[in-house]
């Protein structure tokens, strides 16, 4: 039995942060993962997938390249060149993780973690050894995997989002069942690489959560710019995989394709946790039910991450974990933060925080918004991108921020200065009264801003 301070169970953007963490505070600590360093994240998820994204859109760019007065020979996709690069990118940032790890004098335990007590945790190495672990306090960080629907056939051309990123040649043809984030951002890629793409969502729409006038703009460009086909509100069925193709039925129309990518959500890792074992409980999903500083059931056991279901985002697992650390260690009680902005690289990029001008309605808050385009924007123009636009929501009476939104260019970097005001809870007089450099992308959040009060000079005055 080896004795630890804090035990960490899983290594990837929520775990390691929280182990490090930990030892910074001066915990002995553990950590347990089965698989590699980084966990999805780094291994099968953000990472790879922004790399191959870079990828598509620097080729999507050059073939645009005349519109810049370059001129440009014959231009080629090499994926199996893309996805070599791809790994080079997650194997040197998985090395560097590892040697954090090693810095902070965190041990790494290979193998599978399970609960024998409350404070106790095994950890079952592929060769069948197993090694037990006593903790002072647990952080459970198992994060979630692809969830793929039972009635889907099980055939080399059906696969999920990790099996999609261990192609090294891409499909003539592709259908993607499921319009979410994963969804339309392997949609995007693939059709600016030349695939045919068809997306097929059983709701009304693309990106449901997102806000209406962003989706509507992503699904326009999807459609009439990259000519990804987006068929919503119709179940796919019958699916069929031979050594030819893979089909199945939308409404009354059959649709075939070399490939077929299940992105349809995640599902949460805790069936080899024996988490009974502790006392943790989860709720009738399979997620482990947690109190706002990440505590769960178990005084000593905290849980953070895809695996508590709350946001499936991986800086939020991360912000999730520095907290959880310190709440450990300093027997604290400290909240996560809540204010957690999301990004979807799709074509174009979306970025969001706080409310969406649909949320804050339902709430019953009386708002003002302002929106300004990209199209009036020298930097944005200057760049080829004039698609887009920004969006505050604002309280009418206090103006004070209350939600951002964004799609365009660089979108996914720009909703940070968002983030920032939001939780500072500055008001939109305040952000438009901010000068910006000029010419930038981030002066359409100062434009925006005095759209809201109609003071905006770079746009025409709303009709009255």
């Amino acid at each position: 039995m080896e004795k630890f301070d804090v035990v960490v169970i899983g290594a990837g953007p929520g775990g390691y942060p929280a182990a490090i963490r930990a030892a910074q505070l001066g915990a002995s600590v553990a950590i347990v993962e089965k698989e590699a360093i980084g966990g999805t994240c780094l291994n099968w998820g953000c990472i790879p997938t922004k790399s191959l994204i870079a990828c598509s859109d620097l080729f999507s760019h050059i073939q645009r390249a005349a519109t810049f007065g370059v001129t440009v020979g014959n231009v080629s996709a090499d994926y199996a060149a893309m996805s070599k690069r791809k790994d080079g990118i997650v194997s040197t940032l998985r090395g560097g993780v590892e040697q954090l790890l090693k810095a902070n004098k965190v041990q790494v335990f290979r193998g599978t973690g399970s609960f024998r007590g409350r404070n106790r945790v095994a950890v079952l190495a592929a060769d069948g050894s197993e090694t037990s672990l006593e903790a002072g306090a647990t952080i459970i960080a198992t994060g979630s995997t692809s969830a793929v629907p039972g009635f889907l056939p099980k055939h080399k051309r059906v696969v999920e989002s990790r099996g999609f990123l261990d192609l090294t040649a891409l499909p003539k043809s592709l259908i993607v069942l499921g319009g979410g984030v994963i969804g339309c951002e392997f949609a995007c890629m693939a059709a600016q690489l030349g695939v045919k793409v068809t997306v097929v969502e059983l709701l009304e729409d693309i990106l449901m959560p997102v806000d209406p006038d962003v989706r509507r703009e992503l699904r326009r460009r999807m459609e009439d710019k990259l000519g990804i086909r987006v068929l919503t509100g119709k179940a796919l069925s019958n699916v069929k995989a031979t050594d030819d193709n893979v089909s199945g039925q939308v409404g009354e129309e059959t649709i075939a394709a070399d490939l077929l990518l299940a992105a349809v959500g995640r599902r949460p890792v805790t069936k080899e946790l024996n988490v009974d074992a502790a006392g943790v409980r989860t709720n009738e999903a399979g997620f482990i039910v947690v109190n706002a500083a990440s505590r769960t059931s178990a005084s000593t056991v905290f849980a953070i991450g895809d695996v508590v279901g709350a946001s499936q985002l991986a800086h939020a697992a991360t912000s999730q974990g520095l907290t959880a650390a310190e709440n450990a260690v300093r027997k604290a009680n400290r909240p996560v933060e809540k204010l957690v902005p999301a990004c979807i690289f799709t074509a174009p990029e979306i970025g969001s925080v706080g409310l969406t001008e649909q949320q804050a309605k339902e709430k019953g808050l009386n708002v003002k918004v302002g929106k300004f385009a990209f199209a009036h924007l020298g930097k944005a123009l200057a760049a080829g991108h004039a698609e887009g636009f920004v969006k505050w929501i604002a309280d009418a009476a206090t103006d004070q921020l209350l939600g951002a939104q964004a799609v365009g260019l660089h979108a996914t970097e720009l909703i940070a200065e968002a983030t920032v005001a939001i939780r500072a809870e500055l008001t939109a007089a305040e952000l438009g009264n901010t000068i910006h450099c000029h010419p930038t992308l981030s002066e359409t959040w100062m434009e925006a801003a005095h759209a809201l009060h109609d003071t905006c000079v770079h746009a025409a005055p709303k009709r009255k």
